[in-house]
């Protein structure tokens, strides 16, 4: 994730419970008033700031952008919704509903976890780190008018703790009160031995109206609306097409610096279509004008229709500055057919990413390797002296090769069906207790090995079939399954699948994520991003240290060793990445020369151009 912005501490939630006591002296470096929070103490920008360099100031208001999800955090659903609740787990929400509620603070693109003033116009730290005073601006209201009070966003915080989307529930366990001590001011208190980054969770939380939901129950699956108070609000909807997300013309934010030379779209409206086919026909007739590509192959030979040849829709490659992240297919470990780590090595090695690349995804990707790809964090080579004196005292409990070299697939010979590779695959299988018999492979009580690929969609069929067939080689009965959206997400709510595939993104100080994604107690939570049901004391440990760290470099030799455990475990069959986004929009937007570091910046820092949507209607 490229920010620890607001709606990055949304999808980042993550137990952040027995995380390690910090030192009095870290907390030394950042007690007293401050105007924002970072995970180490570090601001680029001052107090009284004007705005982040990365926004045109002057950008104008007006116009429409058009999109489909490309991100979503939460219930939300990208093919469809059939709810406005999207705080709790019940029900598919559409993407972007997080955006219409503020926070205390939000983030800034060109640094890797600050936060900034929101609804809070500062922040006082006590000098133990255990009670964080927020001072609420005067100006804040809801969208009714109504002022965000204390007392709203004290409620908001103890009610996503105890009623929340079980992430939130999880990630806020350590918040031990909010408190109204006025008006305008809260107090939070956090538990002993809270991880670091817990503060900027919190102050990125959504605030609700305590007053909306008196007489409404907050888990229920709902379409009422609810009501927000950031800079766009709900307007028209369809369930299941499409929904608009309207600019509040009197916004009471528009002003600050967090706000200045962003939100310039007069509506945000997103498509939903169960086809990606279908989707793309719909951008080629502008039913809708932003489309980030995730196709190597439509990105390679289907932007040959007019609009593409003759200027009117432009595709661009951005860099991108992030962790890549982990993709890949992850096997859930929860079902006791994939316990053996020799057995899920033996199924990664069925995968040809090398013939892949070649005939599917024209030689556009690089094969991924490591948890933290295209990172500082990500593993080379043998461990360093600083790496070796935290994995010592879990010498035993890991793998041996956890103090050598870390694990890469192996490079195919690109034909798809590697003799050398299967060779190898079949014998991890023996020493796992299978056998192969009359060409089925079977478990030491006789039962047939089975694997099945859930997917909601078929864009990825054509690089899992290969996938398939080398599966079979080995006797193994592999099949593809593909569900519905919402049959989808409901299984995977429940971990009602063999093997997925999922992108996971980190940022650069990666903290309560880390347990969404590999901790033991998220594992067992329904709706958990640890897919693969990874339980491994060692893996909690080293996140406990992460979540306490005092310095950068500290968080990086934490992060590498973690990277190499997690490794060591065959937890996924890794696929591949680019650093870079495709995008691809009619040319009628405006945006600045430069966009953030460590985001996109799509939409929040463009704007409508009206001059250049004259001519693409002139054609």
């Amino acid at each position: 994730m490229p920010r620890l912005s607001r709606r990055t501490v949304l999808t980042m939630a993550a137990a952040s419970a027995g995380a390690g006591l910090l030192s009095p002296r870290a907390w030394a470096q950042t007690a007293g008033e401050s105007h924002g929070l970072s995970y180490f103490g570090d601001l680029k920008y001052p107090a009284g700031f004007a705005h982040f360099d990365y926004v045109n100031p002057q950008a104008p208001k007006g116009g429409t952008f058009v999109h489909t999800a490309s991100s979503w955090a939460f219930n939300q659903n990208p093919t469809t919704f059939n709810t406005m609740n999207t705080l709790v787990l019940r029900g598919d929400a559409p993407p972007g509903l997080d955006g219409i509620f503020a926070s205390l603070m939000t983030g800034g693109g060109d640094e890797p976890d600050s936060m900034y003033g929101l609804v809070a116009e500062k922040v006082a730290i006590a000098e133990d780190g255990l009670v964080y005073r927020f001072t609420l601006r005067d100006i804040a209201t809801f969208h009714d008018g109504s002022p965000i009070t204390a007392e709203d966003v004290a409620w908001s915080i103890m009610t996503l703790k105890e009623k929340g989307h079980p992430l939130l529930r999880v990630v806020l366990r350590d918040v031990a009160g909010a408190s109204a001590e006025s008006a305008k001011v809260v107090a939070v208190t956090f538990a002993k031995g809270r991880s670091r980054s817990l503060p900027l969770t919190v102050a990125g939380l959504p605030i609700l109206s305590k007053a909306w939901y008196a007489n409404r129950d907050f888990e229920a699956s709902t379409m009422d609306v609810p009501l927000g108070s950031a800079a766009y609000k709900v307007g028209r909807f369809e369930a299941g097409r499409f929904i608009e997300y309207d600019r509040v013309r009197d916004w009471w934010g528009e002003k600050l610096p967090v706000a200045v030379g962003q939100n310039n779209f007069d509506t945000l409206r997103v498509e939903f279509f169960r086809d990606r086919d279908v989707a793309f026909e719909a951008f080629k007739s502008r039913t809708y004008t932003f489309r980030e590509e995730f196709t190597s192959r439509a990105w390679a030979t289907q932007y040959d229709f007019p609009a593409a040849r003759d200027g009117r829709v432009v595709r661009r490659e951005v860099p991108d500055e992030t962790p890549s992240g982990a993709q890949g297919w992850f096997i859930n470990t929860r079902r006791e057919k994939f316990a053996h780590p020799k057995l899920r090595e033996a199924i990664g090695l069925a995968f040809d990413f090398e013939w892949t690349n070649k005939n599917v995804m024209f030689d556009s990707y690089r094969r991924t390797h490591s948890f933290f790809q295209n990172s500082p964090m990500m593993a080379v080579g043998k461990p360093s002296a600083e790496e070796l004196a935290i994995l010592e005292p879990f010498r035993g409990k890991v793998p041996d090769e956890v103090f050598g070299d870390p694990y890469v697939p192996p490079v195919s010979n690109g034909s798809g069906q590697d003799r050398n590779l299967l060779r190898r695959a079949t014998q991890l299988l023996r020493e796992a207790g299978f056998i192969l018999k009359d060409n089925r492979l079977l478990d030491a009580a006789g039962k047939p090995m089975t694997v099945e690929f859930l997917d909601f969609d078929n864009s990825l069929e054509r690089h899992t079939q290969p996938f398939v067939a080398n599966l079979k080689r080995l006797g193994i009965e592999a099949a593809i399954r593909r569900v519905d959206s919402a049959q989808y997400q409901s299984r995977l709510k429940d971990y009602d699948f063999d093997l997925t595939i999922r992108r996971y993104t980190l940022s650069l100080t990666p903290g309560e994520s880390l347990r969404t994604f590999f901790g033991s107690e998220s594992g067992r939570q329904p709706g958990s991003q640890n897919l693969a049901g990874i339980a491994d004391p060692v893996i909690d440990a080293l996140i406990q240290k992460i979540l306490a760290v005092n310095t950068r470099p500290e968080l990086t030799t934490l992060c590498l060793c973690l990277d190499r455990v997690l490794r060591a475990g065959r937890y996924w069959v890794p696929n591949w990445y680019k650093a870079s986004h495709w995008m691809a929009y009619w040319d009628q937007f405006g945006f600045p020369e430069r966009k953030p570091r460590y985001s996109r910046g799509v939409p929040s820092t463009w704007w409508f151009d009206p001059a250049k949507a004259a001519r693409i209607e002139r054609g």
